[in-house]
């Protein structure tokens, strides 16, 4: 069932954004909300009591330990946290609960119940989301452990999903060390399901622009006891850890991106009520400041010299390089930017696998699903018209496109889009003068197909020589 867009939650962000960005901005933004139906019919489907029997049936060879730093939770939200990690149609696991409430009111839940696989740990003094998580970590005894708010609940299939994600890594000769899922959000009763966040896969610079990746999050025991959870980023603590997990994974582990999963089925319910930062973001702006500062650590530990920026939008991020992004990033490859028409909409630029502009149609000011159209990200292909190429890679270039590689230099001299950066414009394909009527429509959409069956098979080129494709939708050509 899906949640109206008319609460007060919702006219209550729209009046913090509008403090924060203007009334430009507040406009754009509200009548994108408003024109958004995009998941109004949404309705979470928890999986039929049938292939939940199923799933008991199955081999459990991994343990998982599930942690939840607990202070002071509400009772009834504490029961139902519990109980959808002890129903879990996968078995193996442990629910290890630490707990800093200065009151019992945690403790005297935990006791209702003799499963004996809830591991109860009363803290001494709560010492922050970050150290009190680090207490229930320093316990875990699992192969994998997986982090969980006391407040949320997971699907009853989670760790079943995740199980069979592992073992369809290890058939493939892989280790999977850092899992994800996609997840929604419901209300304080766990009655109503909305806004389902549906994620790619390991995208690494959607993820410098955003903690994407959230909830339902598991990594390998090894792995996250020997980062931990940092207590100077609280608030952001799950986004610093996965920053550093992808960054010795990727960068410097040379793992490979296997070593990383995406399940693409929603096994997280992140409960919204009043004090939530899902439901009110303002209550925790600290929050968000630990996460630029977090992804500010992680441009540091690469070597990177960047800025980290707020974007419109709490929680996501804009990253200013200093320098020529390809002297930087090894593995950057591509740079491209969006088109834009006379009307101020989203033609192209940037294109996934099905040759598809996902962001197609959106008015340029609007940020689209997930703040997405607006976020720096990683690409199937990009457009030709507003492309920025790595030296390496410019004879796969002539080859592809049958042209010379040139730049024309922006105002600032700089490849970053905010600054009009460099492009190459090919002459013709921005459309024909003194052709008119059906005949030159005809000729300037053969003329896009075959551009963009070019700009395919580029990208996908590109990543078979070990590079990424980046699209900056702040680079903006008109067309």
């Amino acid at each position: 069932m899906a949640v109206g867009i008319f609460k007060i939650s919702n006219f209550r962000k729209t009046y913090y954004y509008l403090k924060k960005n203007g009334w430009k901005n507040a406009f754009y933004a509200a009548l994108e909300r408003v024109a958004d139906r995009r998941d109004a019919d949404y309705c979470y489907e928890e999986p039929k009591k049938d292939v939940l029997d199923g799933q008991r049936k199955a081999e459990c060879p991994y343990q998982f330990s599930i942690l939840v730093p607990a202070y002071e939770t509400d009772a009834g939200y504490l029961r139902e946290m519990i109980n959808s990690v002890l129903g879990q149609s996968y078995g193996n696991l442990e629910l290890i609960l630490a707990d800093a409430s200065k009151t019992g009111k945690v403790q005297e839940v935990v006791e209702g119940y003799e499963d004996r696989r809830l591991r109860y740990i009363r803290l001494m003094e709560n010492r922050g989301i970050s150290e009190n998580t680090n207490a229930a970590l320093a316990a875990a005894a699992g192969d994998y452990v997986g982090l969980l708010d006391h407040d949320d609940v997971l699907s009853p299939d989670a760790l079943f999903e995740m199980a069979k994600a592992i073992d369809e890594g290890k058939k493939k000769g892989k280790t999977v060390w850092m899992l994800y899922s996609d997840e929604d959000k419901a209300d304080g009763d766990m009655a109503k399901f909305y806004e389902p966040h549906r994620k790619p896969g390991l995208n690494l610079d959607l993820l410098f622009s955003n903690n994407y990746i959230c909830h339902f999050l598991v990594m390998k025991r090894e792995l996250m006891q020997e980062l931990g959870f940092r207590q100077k980023f609280d608030g952001a603590q799950d986004y610093d850890l996965t920053l550093r997990a992808v960054g010795k994974l990727i960068y410097e582990e040379k793992r490979g991106r296997d070593a990383v999963a995406h399940i693409p089925k929603t096994l997280y319910h992140w409960r919204c009520h009043t004090a939530s930062t899902a439901e009110n973001p303002e209550s925790k702006r600290y929050a968000y400041e630990a996460g630029k500062m977090a992804l500010e650590d992680f441009l540091e530990k690469r070597g990177w010299e960047g800025e980290v920026h707020h974007t419109l939008h709490l929680g996501f991020y804009r990253i200013q390089y200093k320098k020529d992004i390809f002297m930087q990033r090894e593995e950057a490859g591509v740079i491209g930017g969006k088109l834009v028409d006379r009307r101020g909409r989203i033609v192209g630029g940037i294109y996934n696998a099905r040759g598809k502009c996902p962001y197609f149609g959106l008015n340029r000011n609007f940020s689209g699903y997930m703040h997405r159209a607006g976020l720096n990200q990683e690409a199937y292909a990009v457009d030709l018209r507003c492309m920025r190429v790595r030296k390496e890679l410019r004879g796969i270039f002539e080859d592809v496109f049958g042209i010379p590689y040139e730049e024309t230099p922006g105002k600032g001299g700089g490849w970053f889009p905010y600054e009009k950066s460099n492009s190459y414009f090919p002459r013709g394909l921005a459309g024909r003068k003194g052709i008119k009527g059906n005949v030159g429509r005809q000729m300037q959409q053969q003329k896009e197909r075959e551009l963009r069956r070019q700009c395919m098979e580029f990208g996908e080129r590109v990543r078979k020589a070990g590079y990424t494709v980046i699209w900056t939708p702040g680079w903006e050509m008109f067309v």
